[in-house]
C-alpha cells in the first residue's frame, strides 16, 4: 500500500485551507502555490499512472480498517488515467485565469480551484458509493463559489439554477443510496458488486429503483437528457477559465456510469444490468441530437461552446450505453479527448472575446489558429483525435441492430457542429462587426465600451496547453488507444477489482 495514493486528495484541500485563511490578500502568494500545487498534481498522478500501468490494482486503506467496513481509496488504470486527465487540464487552466486577471476579479479563486480538485481526485478514487457522494458535494461546493466568481446578475441567476438543479441531484443521490443500502445492506462498491450477483429476486424491483436513481444522479451531472437543460446557462455564463475546469465536472458523472454499470449493474447483474444498458443509449441519441442543434442555433460563442459540450457528451454517452469492452475503449479515448477539447474551445473563446470588446475586431493570427484548431477538435474533424474518437465509436456499433440509427446521428450532428462553428467563426472573424455579437462585459453598466484588452503572453499559453496535449493525443494515437484497451479490460474483469478491494472470494 502507498501513501501517494492519498495525496491528490488531501494535498489540494491543505493547500486550499491555507491560500483561505492566510493568503487571501496576497494574490501574487496564491498563484504561486497553486501553480506549485498543480505541478506538484501532474507529477503525482503520473507517477501513480505508471504504476497502475501494469495490471496492478493498488487499495489505500484509511486508518487501516479492511473493506468494507472502513473507507478505501482504489487505484487501478481508469481512475489514474482520470488523475492525469484532471492535473493536465488543471495547469491549462489555472495558466490562463493568471494571464487573463480571471482571478483577480473576484475572491478565493485559488482556494476554490484547488478544493475543486480535491473533490474531483476524490471522486475517481474512492471506492465507496457514500464517499462518492461526499466527493460529489465537495466539488460542487466549490463550484458553485466558482460559477458566480466575478458577480453580475446573470451569473447570479445562472449559479442560482446550478445550485438548485444540484441540491435536487444530491438529494436523489441520498434516496438513491438508502434504497441501496435497504437491498445490499453495504456502500462499499465492491461489497455491493457481489452482493448484487446473487440478490433474492423479490428484492430486484427495489435494486431496480436504486439503480434508476442513481442512474438519474449521474445524468443530472453528465448533462444527459432530459435533465441536459441546466447546463448551456451556466457554463455560458459562468467565467470561461472555470467553464473550461468544468469540462471535468460532466465527466465525472460520466466515469460513475463508466464504473458503477459495469462493476455493479453489469453483465453479472442479469435482468437489472441490461435493463440500464437498454436504456442509456436513446438518452444518449437525444442527448447529442440537442446539443448540435443548439450549436448550430447559437449566436454567441459562450453559448455554442456550451452546447458543444453537450454534443461531446452525448457522443461519450452513446459509447459507453453499448455496454461493450470495445465500446468501453472507444468511450475512455473520446472521453480523453473530449475534456482537452471542450476546455480548449472555452479558453480560446474567452481570448476572441476579450481581445474583440465592442468596436473592436477579434483579431487573427495566433488566435485565429487557436479557435479553427478547437473547433476542429470539438466538431470531430480530421487530423486530430475527435476524429479518431468518433470512428471508435460507430466502429464499435458495427455489428448492434442500432448501428443505421448511431451512424446517422453521429455523422449528422458531426455536420451541423461544422456548420455552427463556421457560421460564427466567420461572424467573429471575417464579418463587419455587429454590436449583438461582442462581449456584454466589454461594456460599462452605462454602456460605455471599454478599450479591448491586449493579449498576454501567459493567457495564450494557457490556451495553447489543452490543444497542445491533443496534438500529442494525436501523434501518439496508436499507444493511447493501446493503453485505453487495456483500461477497458480491467474494468470489465470485476472480479479482479473485487478481489483487490475485499481479498480472495470463495467460488460458488
Amino acid at each position: 500500500m502507498t501513501h501517494w495514493i492519498v495525496a491528490p486528495v488531501v494535498m489540494p484541500a491543505m493547500v486550499a485551507a491555507v491560500m483561505a485563511m492566510a493568503m487571501r490578500h496576497d494574490i501574487v502568494l496564491q498563484r504561486v502555490f497553486s501553480v506549485v500545487v498543480t505541478v506538484a498534481l501532474i507529477a503525482i498522478s503520473g507517477g501513480l499512472f505508471l504504476q497502475a500501468l501494469d495490471g496492478t490494482i493498488q487499495v489505500y486503506r484509511l486508518g487501516d480498517w479492511p473493506a468494507p467496513f472502513g473507507i478505501v481509496l482504489v487505484l487501478d488504470r481508469l481512475s489514474a488515467t482520470m488523475l492525469v486527465l484532471t492535473s493536465l487540464l488543471a495547469l491549462g487552466v489555472v495558466l490562463y485565469a493568471m494571464g487573463s486577471d480571471w482571478d483577480r476579479r473576484g475572491w478565493h479563486f485559488h482556494a476554490l480551484f484547488a478544493f475543486q480538485l480535491m473533490g474531483v481526485n476524490g471522486a475517481f478514487l474512492t471506492g465507496d458509493a457514500f464517499n462518492l457522494f461526499v466527493f460529489f458535494e465537495v466539488l460542487l461546493i466549490a463550484s458553485y463559489g466558482l460559477m458566480i466568481h466575478a458577480g453580475g446578475g446573470m451569473r447570479l441567476r445562472a449559479g442560482l439554477q446550478y445550485v438548485v438543479m444540484n441540491l435536487a441531484g444530491s438529494t436523489l443521490f441520498l434516496f438513491a443510496m438508502g434504497t441501496l443500502y435497504a437491498v445490499t445492506g453495504t456502500l462499499n462498491m465492491a461489497d455491493m458488486a457481489v452482493r448484487v450477483r446473487d440478490i433474492d429476486p423479490g428484492d430486484q424491483a427495489l435494486l431496480l429503483v436504486g439503480g434508476m436513481l442513481l442512474l438519474i444522479v449521474f445524468g443530472i451531472k453528465a448533462a444527459a437528457f432530459p435533465v441536459q437543460f441546466w447546463l448551456p446557462g451556466t457554463y455560458r455564463n459562468a467565467p470561461m477559465p472555470v467553464a473550461a475546469l468544468f469540462a471535468i465536472l460532466t465527466k465525472v458523472g460520466a466515469y460513475a456510469i463508466l464504473r458503477f454499470y459495469t462493476l455493479i449493474f453489469g453483465p453479472d447483474a442479469d435482468v437489472v444490468g441490461q435493463f440500464f444498458a437498454d436504456l442509456m443509449l436513446p438518452v444518449a441519441l437525444v442527448t447529442l441530437l440537442v446539443g448540435s442543434v443548439g450549436v448550430l442555433g447559437a449566436k454567441q460563442l459562450p453559448r455554442q461552446a456550451a452546447f458543444a459540450v453537450l454534443a461531446s457528451m452525448g457522443t461519450l454517452l452513446v459509447a459507453i450505453s453499448l455496454h461493450t469492452p470495445q465500446a468501453t475503449t472507444a468511450a475512455l479515448f473520446y472521453l480523453v479527448h473530449s475534456t482537452l477539447a471542450a476546455a480548449a474551445l472555452f479558453l480560446v473563446v474567452d481570448l476572441v472575446l476579450d481581445s474583440q470588446g465592442p468596436t473592436i475586431r477579434a483579431p487573427g493570427g495566433f488566435v485565429a489558429t487557436l479557435f479553427f484548431t478547437a473547433t476542429i477538435a470539438v466538431a470531430g474533424m480530421p487530423p486530430l483525435t475527435g476524429f479518431i474518437g468518433k470512428l471508435l465509436v460507430l466502429d464499435a456499433s458495427r455489428n448492434l441492430p442500432w448501428m443505421p440509427l448511431i451512424w446517422t446521428t453521429i455523422l449528422a450532428t458531426s455536420l451541423m457542429l461544422i456548420v455552427g462553428f463556421t457560421i460564427r467563426g466567420s461572424r467573429y472573424f471575417w464579418k463587419p462587426l455587429d454590436p449583438d455579437f461582442a462581449n456584454p462585459e466589454n461594456l460599462d453598466p452605462d454602456g460605455t465600451p471599454i478599450p479591448a484588452h491586449p493579449l498576454k503572453p501567459l493567457a495564450l499559453t494557457g490556451a495553447a496547453i489543452p490543444l497542445a496535449f491533443l496534438a500529442l493525443m494525436t501523434l501518439s494515437a496508436g499507444p493511447v488507444m493501446q493503453a485505453m484497451e487495456d483500461t477497458a479490460r480491467q474494468l470489465w474483469d470485476t472480479d479482479r477489482y473485487i478481489e483487490a478491494v475485499l481479498g480472495p472470494q470463495e467460488e460458488g
